[in-house]
């Protein structure tokens, strides 16, 4: 009975503290170019997570500047062997603007996509805009490359990640690109609502 009740209780404590994992992958955006480590949108939403409903999340920041679809699908199976449990996929800006073509990019998207619900994992895709000037049929056809992965797949998603921080100034660096501190935590408030899955 004594030993009974000790597994129960290391099985109690397990689960009281242990953290849901949280791959992130995508480019520099997610990565945080030109903040700290500490002031990324991963590591905010940490702490809007704790701070507002009182949940515990273990960041795993997979994310490299530059990065594309393509390149992003080859290392995420190094990123698996941490045992991620959700999947926040946020890439396919590098492939508009270096010009990759839009089915390559959906196919890279969606064998990412699989390889995490073959584990089992929830997946988050963020979606992204391209800038007016490559025109309104690409244009178009680059976000609604996201709403198709979404009802394909059966995943969640973040129609624009940049939503409220695209082209103002005052969440930008200086480049009109890369969120600042300020572009960062907006975007971590945009995700927040994502998560309200956590118990």
């Amino acid at each position: 009975m004594a030993k009974l009740l000790l597994i129960l209780s290391i099985l109690f404590s397990y689960s009281a503290f242990s953290k849901t994992k949280v791959l992130f992958i995508g480019d520099s955006l997610t990565e945080g170019y030109g903040v700290a480590k500490e002031s990324a949108y991963p590591m905010i939403l940490k702490s809007l997570l704790k701070e507002k409903h009182k949940k515990d999340i273990e960041v795993i920041n997979g994310s490299v500047s530059g990065s594309t679809t393509a390149s992003g699908l080859s290392r995420l199976k190094w990123f698996l062997r941490s045992k991620p449990e959700v999947l926040v996929l946020a890439l396919g800006a590098n492939d508009g603007l270096r010009g990759i073509k839009l089915d390559s990019s959906k196919e890279n998207l969606k064998a990412i996509i699989k390889l995490a619900k073959d584990k089992n994992m929830k997946v988050i895709l963020a979606g992204m805009y391209m800038p007016p000037n490559y025109g309104p049929d690409y244009t178009k056809k680059f976000r609604n490359m996201f709403t198709a992965l979404k009802e394909e797949m059966k995943i969640d998603l973040i129609p624009f990640l940049l939503d409220g921080v695209a082209a103002k100034k005052e969440l930008n660096l200086s480049d009109g690109i890369h969120p600042n501190e300020l572009g960062h935590k907006k975007m971590a408030e945009n995700l927040l609502p994502y998560f309200r899955f956590l118990k």
